[in-house]
């Protein structure tokens, strides 16, 4: 397949993001008129997760932290989390064929890190040409566009065996960026990477409580205003262009989730979200669970 009928697919595929984007939009549009306000305190919240990170790396008797920045919202919020321990905290980002927008953010926010807390040390690893080897290692195949979707979660699980090579090697402790929407909702995570870690502070919180708390932080405003994305798609698509509805909706439809036989209470688009959240639920509980053993 030559380069301009690749292009010609990825165009149509950002076509098809882009029509339903119109309804997923979480800016202006969508308020949280959804979502029930848990009026949580993000100073004692934030208390209790230093302490227990704290207490976590004394316990499995590892020296430091490590963790991927992405230059999103979970691993901006994490990694300050693990700077404000005041332990040892080892920051970096691995771009794989990543837009400049996103690397710029990460390296902001670790810039920012270094600067307000002295335990922070950080380092850049480009994964670039390492993933371009593996794509070259595999069989041939006609159709690049199946190739790349096929592919993206091997960039995921790429930055997971990077990451383990350096925490074992150093007795560090991974740290992750799970959130209550995303890996417990509609479990959108990559299978043998998002699981590959040692701990994750804010998998109790919902999406929007995750913005609370990184505001709570100081996190950059240019990291709270970003659209999350997984840095996996083409044409950057973001996590709600492939969802398609908003985190706010979705966070609606966990709440709502036992009460799916009031169906016919909802509004058209409620039901639309209901079912997307279900069908997401449901086909993706998969990844939570372990290999299954077969008797003999």
């Amino acid at each position: 397949m030559n380069k301009t009928h690749l292009h010609q697919k990825a165009v149509a595929l950002k076509k098809q993001w882009e029509e339903k984007q119109a309804f997923c939009e979480t800016n202006a549009q969508v308020v949280r008129i959804m979502m029930q306000n848990r009026n949580l305190n993000y100073e004692e919240i934030t208390e209790k997760l230093v302490v227990k990170l704290k207490d976590y790396l004394k316990e499995s008797k590892q020296k430091w932290f490590v963790i991927w920045v992405s230059g999103w919202i979970d691993s901006a919020t994490v990694s300050t989390l693990c700077a404000k321990t005041w332990e040892k905290t080892i920051v970096m980002d691995m771009p794989i064929h990543q837009n400049q927008e996103e690397v710029t953010r990460a390296n902001e926010h670790m810039n920012w890190l270094q600067k307000k807390f002295p335990n922070v040390e950080r380092f850049t690893i480009d994964l670039t040409d390492t993933f371009e080897t593996f794509k070259k290692s595999l069989p041939e195949i006609d159709d690049e566009i199946v190739r790349y979707m096929a592919y993206v979660n091997a960039r995921s699980r790429l930055r997971a065996v990077t990451l383990y090579a350096i925490a074992n090697e150093k007795q560090y402790v991974v740290a992750w960026t799970w959130n209550k929407v995303e890996d417990y909702g509609i479990w959108f995570f990559t299978k043998y990477w998002d699981w590959a870690v040692d701990i994750s502070p804010i998998w109790k919180l919902y999406k929007s409580e995750v913005y609370d708390l990184a505001r709570h932080l100081e996190v950059n405003t240019d990291i709270l205003n970003a659209r999350p994305t997984d840095w996996l798609h083409p044409d950057w698509a973001t996590d709600e262009d492939q969802i398609w509805c908003s985190y706010d909706e979705l966070e609606w439809a966990m709440i709502e989730y036992d009460n799916w036989k009031r169906e016919n209470d909802f509004d058209w688009r409620k039901k639309e979200i209901m079912k997307i959240y279900t069908q997401r639920h449901t086909v993706n509980a998969h990844k939570m669970q372990m290999p299954p053993v077969f008797g003999i």
